[in-house]
C-alpha cells in the first residue's frame, strides 16, 4: 500500500532505514528494507510536489500504527 501512496506523486521519493536507501515507488526496493511495525525511517522527496508527498506519506504511516 505504501508504494501506491508514494506512486501518486511526481517527485522522486526515497526511504532510508539502517543506512539503506530505496526508491519508495519500487515494490522490490521497499521489500528489501524489511521494515517492521515501529521501525524508524527517513522519507525524502525531490520534485514539484515534494512537500505534499512527504506530508501525506507521514500521515499514512502515522495512521497505519
Amino acid at each position: 500500500m505504501l508504494v501506491q501512496v508514494a506512486s501518486q506523486y511526481e517527485s522522486e521519493i526515497h526511504f532510508e532505514s539502517d543506512s539503506r536507501t530505496v526508491n519508495a515507488k519500487s515494490i522490490m526496493g521497499m521489500m528489501t528494507l524489511g521494515l517492521d511495525t515501529g521501525d524508524k525511517v527517513t522519507v525524502t522527496a525531490d520534485g514539484a510536489d515534494e512537500q505534499e508527498a512527504v506530508q501525506n506519506i507521514e500521515a499514512y504511516l502515522s495512521k497505519a500504527d
